[in-house]
């Protein structure tokens, strides 16, 4: 070969190894959206305020837990159904709602509940549902996990660790309670998420910095066995009003008890809703089951990458986006995320139900 064609494939090589590699693709796809009207009447009640989404394969049915404290109707739960395929989401219909019921049978009086998530039992098909629990002046209310039956009625409490009670210098902040519940490894582990960092844990997250919140692990008897400490992301925007905190929790496979996807849900006022879906991992996590205070204490938190960020795809808006769900498996193998914004029963908002297709 000549001195002249040499350096041309020589430098032809060069020209190829030096065009950048192409970006792997997005393990996430968004499928569509559908919005649930306003105000919807169903069976003497208001569909709206839908903090939390579940899929129940037993059913093929969603339910949909309202976070009314009883101030409009009894707090209650919706079932519906509606089509999650490679083309979109279909209209979504509301086919029963049943008000939670207390011990005695008797449905939860105005303010003394705030349902957050609900998760059906793999197990039992009985509904295990969180609630916020209460912190003002005169009442310190403790948050609770409560079983009910697919009817409502009441089953039973799970215990919940000494730190999240309400206590008059320690434990939860008002609506910075139990946001977030799922089942992992088969249905014997039930997994709780804090909203918002624990009064002795430190300060919650501004614009400047993030904070520290607890995930709590326990048998799905009660028995606490763990708690990790989950970095939450600073506010995305300065601003009046600004917040963060997890608004869900999810096993990342339902047989794995170390890996979940944690929802961080953020609003800046006269900026709008961020809402980002982080994959973490448990694993190599110190347990602070017993560390008095995060704030300053050297622990490894929960592992933690960014799977979805919603302003990322073409959705109408993002509103208020607070619960998740694994839905049916495509046929590309692809399972669906489904999600669900809360309205605040406020005309200003939207209640959306938004599917991805994740590729694993």
């Amino acid at each position: 070969m000549s001195k002249r064609l040499l350096t041309g494939a020589i430098a032809g090589c060069l020209l190829l190894t030096a065009v950048p590699a192409e970006a792997a693709p997005s393990p996430v796809r968004f499928l569509g959206e559908q919005h649930v009207p306003h105000a919807l009447a169903f069976d003497g009640t208001t569909v709206g305020g839908l903090s939390s989404i579940d899929y129940d394969p037993r059913t093929g049915q969603y339910v949909f837990l309202s976070d009314d404290r009883s101030a409009l109707q009894p707090a209650r739960f919706y079932t519906a159904r509606f089509d999650v395929t490679a083309s979109g989401v279909g209209p979504v219909t509301v086919t029963a709602t049943h008000p939670l019921r207390r011990a005695d049978g008797t449905t939860y009086p105005a303010q003394s509940v705030d349902p957050e998530e609900l998760r059906a039992d793999p197990w039992t098909g009985d509904y295990f549902w969180s609630q916020e629990g209460d912190r003002t002046a005169t009442v310190l209310a403790d948050p609770s996990i409560r079983v009910a039956q697919p009817d409502g009625d009441y089953v039973r409490d799970l215990p919940i660790p000494d730190n999240e009670r309400m206590l008059p210098d320690s434990g939860p902040r008002q609506n910075l309670v139990l946001e977030g519940l799922t089942f992992a490894a088969g249905g014997t582990l039930v997994v709780s998420a804090l909203e918002g960092p624990l009064l002795q844990d430190g300060p919650v997250p501004t614009a400047e910095q993030g904070a520290l919140s607890r995930i709590t692990v326990q048998t799905r008897g009660g028995t606490v066995l763990a708690q990790y400490a989950y970095p939450q992301e600073p506010v995305f925007a300065p601003g009046a009003g600004g917040s963060t905190g997890v608004s869900s929790i999810l096993a990342a496979d339902p047989l794995d008890p170390s890996r979940y996807l944690v929802m961080e849900r953020a609003f800046v006022s006269g900026v709008g809703n961020k809402v980002r879906i982080y994959e973490i991992d448990t694993r190599g996590a110190t347990n602070v089951l017993h560390t008095a205070s995060l704030q300053g204490a050297k622990v490894q938190p929960v592992r933690k990458k960014l799977l979805l960020d919603l302003s990322d795809h073409p959705l109408s808006k993002v509103d208020n986006v607070e619960g998740m769900t694994w839905g049916p498996r495509l046929p590309s193998g692809e399972r669906t995320l489904v999600l669900v914004s809360d309205d605040n029963f406020s005309a200003n908002q939207i209640t959306q139900v938004i599917a991805f297709a994740v590729r694993r």
